[in-house]
């Protein structure tokens, strides 16, 4: 077994659901939640930081299309928030596993008060052996002070607890050196150990990744970044594979690994 460690695992929106279609990817879901009440039950500390609140409160309120409006956005994820942590409440206590809600503003990592509070409020929950799930705090964040997509509060978070792995679970499984979708030639990145490659890649990265989501390869690639100077391993990888967590913390070569 590999040595008890702090990781933070971040879900995004298109790996939540299938096809674009705002519906739960409950087979997704139900084997990442196994997979991180495993590492749970393994000693090491969790955090999962999950998208999905937007795409859930729009299929609630019949909505075809994600809000352009921040007041719009910021209404249905009041709706679809509580519907996310009901769905995880439900898979997570079937397991015996205990969950916690933790809604963040850009703020609460920027003002020293505030950052220290939420460094102890989560030492305290992963001393109890709760798995912490973070989300943006959609509801009240107003434009300045938002991160602008989970991956880069993830990055933060990953910081902020002293975390050493940082894994982005995607629509794809692992970074390519083109989009593998419209080149066939595109060659798959195993590794990558200097901040000077990942500037590189940015360079080349796509925008927003699909219709229901906010991040894509650009902002995942920030993410490391952020990450890997605070000097968390960050792993990009297949959000339908949640077992690639356990492959990589045992030392296999899965996904996109960035070393700190």
């Amino acid at each position: 077994m590999s040595p008890v460690q702090t990781l933070v695992v971040k879900i995004g929106t298109s790996s939540l659901t299938g096809g674009g279609t705002g519906q739960f990817a409950l087979s997704t879901l139900a084997a990442l939640v196994e997979t991180l009440c495993t590492l749970r039950q393994q000693g090491h500390q969790v955090v999962l930081v999950s998208s999905g609140a937007v795409g859930i409160g729009c299929r609630r309120l019949q909505l075809n299309d994600r809000p352009k409006t921040l007041a719009m956005k910021q209404a249905v994820a009041a709706v679809g928030q509580g519907r996310l942590m009901r769905i995880y409440d439900d898979l997570f206590s079937a397991l015996n596993q205990p969950i916690a809600q933790v809604l963040l503003t850009r703020s609460d990592l920027a003002q020293r008060s505030r950052y220290v509070n939420s460094y102890r409020t989560f030492r305290q929950l992963l001393q109890l052996g709760v798995i912490p799930i973070v989300n943006e705090n959609d509801t009240v964040a107003v434009e300045e002070l938002k991160f602008g997509d989970n991956d880069t509060l993830s990055a933060l978070v990953a910081s902020l607890i002293g975390a050493q792995w940082l894994f982005l679970l995607t629509d794809v499984d692992r970074l390519y050196s083109a989009d593998p979708r419209s080149n066939p030639g595109a060659k798959p990145i195993i590794s990558i150990d200097r901040q000077a490659d990942i500037q590189a890649l940015k360079a080349v990265a796509g925008g927003q990744g699909s219709a229901w989501g906010t991040g894509g390869m650009l902002t995942k690639l920030e993410a490391a970044q952020i990450a890997t100077t605070a000097g968390v391993r960050t792993v990009i990888t297949d959000g339908r594979q949640p077992q690639n967590v356990v492959k990589a913390l045992a030392g296999e070569a899965v996904g996109t690994q960035f070393a700190p």
